[in-house]
């Protein structure tokens, strides 16, 4: 998972402070792994350090002051090259593929154009798997049916997603 990335991605809508970010990543990514605050801030740090997001005002709270963060152009550019950067084909590649296609969601994006690009992909390495288990001893050829196995699930994952896009849409954009 790519927090900078997400995070670039919850911001593209509007503005927002670093907390609700947070609250945001956590509601539609960290179910079973939230983001600490101190990652989420170093990450903001980083981003607004690499020109990638701006400080849009502060307000004072009971502790420090509450930035409100927005992303830049430098930001949108970073973030549209990595939804549509095909990921590389590799098990457990599921939860980084929904991050894209909710962002992209989000943000107005074709996630069917990224979710095509990704099954191209997939494709491409089954094919090279395949020549694999072609060539190979049994033992090569038993490592490529294992990540054949996990490709083809993906695959499916990836035609039941696209099937669902509008239905997904309208569960998280509010």
């Amino acid at each position: 998972m790519s927090v900078p990335n997400t995070l670039l991605g919850l911001l593209e809508p509007e503005p927002s402070h670093g907390y609700e970010l947070k609250r945001e990543y956590d509601s539609l990514f960290g179910q079973e792994r939230p983001l600490p605050f101190g990652q989420a801030y170093s990450t903001l740090g980083r981003l607004e350090r690499d020109g990638e997001v701006e400080v849009r005002g502060a307000e004072p709270g009971a502790g420090p002051d509450r930035k409100r963060y927005a992303i830049t152009a430098a930001g949108v550019s970073r973030l549209e090259g990595w939804l549509h950067e095909p990921e590389r084909p590799e098990p457990h590649l599921q939860t980084v593929l929904f991050t894209k296609v909710t962002l992209a969601l989000l943000s107005g994006r074709a996630a069917g154009r990224l979710l095509d690009a990704q099954r191209a992909a997939h494709l491409a390495r089954m094919r090279e798997l395949t020549a694999v288990r072609r060539a190979g001893p049994l033992s090569r050829t038993l490592l490529a049916d294992h990540a054949l196995f996990h490709l083809e699930a993906d695959l499916r994952w990836i035609d039941l997603t696209v099937a669902r896009l509008d239905q997904l849409a309208k569960e998280i954009i509010r």
